[in-house]
């Protein structure tokens, strides 16, 4: 069963940044709970509370809540209207179905004048005759009830015949507490015979010695132990007669008539809480230990398996002369969480305890095999060299006699020929390449003297003047 703790409620004021005290709106519906506590302690500023399907039984501890506007409690347990005088700035109530058979509890809410509309429809009272006339005669505060607008008239009405319709709502709210009287000493007894059931059930499940000891030929034995085998077999061949299954047992609480009351609601929310608990027993149970996997075969062959489910590529590499594994483990897992096991035909990683495990092409050495992670991707690297060199197809090995003889022949031809260390030149007509490139001489920087101006003699005007100096 649900209770209103701090954690839940701050669990549900996410929208308030999970501040409580400061919380104007909360929404605490569908939470099994069974009692209204601690909201008018933590949250006094609440101005909208829902509460709906709960199994609240009654209205207490919101006295405090000044500032409430809003208050849901439909689908609970409520037989009374109680304990709202405090609630002074409350403008609307739903206590749709409930179990609020005491109309008359209504007269609290006269001191909330702000209330203006209730809804009380789905509950025992609603079907009393002059159940509207009384609410509306009794509130001449409220504007609607249940969802339906109150007219003047209605009203004035209302109030004309208020002696009569008070009288009738009275023997009515004795008849039904009556019934509900004899309903909860029914629910009572059924819930004491539930209970001595399951308490003898756990009686026989766990055997006991009372002292008495049955003499057989063969060996002696506790009366109470064989008591208890009769017992089992007893029970065994009545559940083999009247043997049902699961689907037939819910589907005969589920069709057995019953009353619509508090204490059927809390017997419902009992059985299905039960058959959770049944379910999560059922699932313990299957949940046994995987049985290790197989990783070589009983005549030694090794498979390849990648339970982690990862990338990867297997290289060969021959320039090298080496093997080169690229596991695509998640680039920010913890390298502590991986395990790297190199043998001469297959390499096996574990990564957080699940095997990948691949064979390989060539035998390589683990002792010179190393692994390392990359800083880009994050993937596992794993170099392996290869067990011996490499050994290039289509070659003979060649022997050693022929080599030296091979090696003296050119040696002869050599001493034979006559080497020269300078070119002839008639024979090669290769450029010069001294004159390849001609080294321009640097001009001369000395100024010629220029040739005196000498005048014209065809102009007889012309004078020579020596005094002015000559044009340049």
């Amino acid at each position: 069963m649900g209770r209103i703790t701090e954690d839940l409620i701050r669990r549900n004021a996410e929208h308030n940044d999970s501040v409580i005290f400061s919380l104007e709106e909360l929404s605490l519906h569908q939470q099994e709970i069974e009692r209204l506590e601690n909201v008018d302690k933590w949250c006094q500023d609440l101005k909208i509370l829902y509460l709906q399907n709960n199994l609240i039984a009654k209205i207490e501890n919101i006295n405090r809540l000044k500032k409430l506007q809003y208050l849901n409690l439909a689908l609970n347990n409520i037989e009374k209207i109680e304990n709202l005088e405090g609630c002074e700035g409350l403008e609307k109530l739903d206590l749709t179905v409930n179990f609020v058979g005491e109309l008359s509890s209504i007269k609290i809410l006269r001191y909330n004048i702000n209330l203006k509309e209730i809804f009380l429809m789905g509950n025992p009272c609603a079907d009393f005759e002059g159940y509207r006339e009384f609410v509306v005669a009794t509130l001449p505060q409220l504007q609607r009830l249940d969802g339906k607008e109150i007219e003047r008239s209605e009203r004035i009405k209302a109030l004309q015949n208020y002696p009569v319709i008070e009288e009738k709502i009275r023997e009515q709210e004795k008849a039904y507490c009556l019934k509900r009287s004899k309903e909860k000493g029914e629910a009572e007894r059924k819930l004491q015979e539930e209970e001595e059931k399951e308490k003898q059930k756990e009686n026989k499940s766990k055997p006991g010695f009372d002292g008495r000891w049955y003499t057989d030929i063969n060996n002696t034995i506790p009366y109470s132990v064989l008591q208890r085998d009769e017992k089992e077999h007893s029970e065994i061949e009545e559940s083999k007669v009247n043997k049902k299954t699961p689907d037939e047992l819910e589907k005969e609480f589920w069709e057995k008539p019953t009353l619509f009351s508090p204490e059927s609601r809390l017997e419902t929310h009992r059985y299905l809480e039960k058959q959770r608990k049944d379910k999560e027993k059922l699932s313990d149970k299957k949940k046994k230990e995987k049985p290790p996997r197989t990783l070589i075969t009983a005549d030694g062959r090794v498979l390849n398996i990648n339970e982690p489910k990862l990338d990867f590529s297997l290289k060969d590499d021959e320039e090298n002369n080496q093997i080169v594994l690229d596991l695509a483990v998640y680039r920010f897992m913890d390298t502590s969480l991986m395990d790297v096991n190199v043998q001469p035909t297959y390499v096996r990683v574990l990564v957080k305890g699940k095997p990948f495990q691949v064979v390989l092409p060539a035998e390589v050495k683990p002792d010179s095999s190393f692994a390392k992670r990359s800083q880009t991707t994050g993937h596992l690297v794993v170099t392996m060299p290869k067990v011996g060199e490499v050994i290039s197809a289509n070659r003979k090995a060649r022997t050693p006699e022929k080599n030296n003889e091979k090696n003296k022949l050119q040696q002869k031809k050599r001493s034979k020929q006559i080497e020269k260390l300078e070119v002839d030149p008639s024979k090669y007509s290769f450029p010069d390449v001294t004159n390849i490139v001609q080294e321009k001489k640097p001009a001369s920087r000395k100024i010629q003297a220029k040739s005196p101006v000498v005048p014209c003699a065809e102009n007889s005007d012309f004078e020579d003047n020596p005094e002015v100096p000559p044009l340049i």
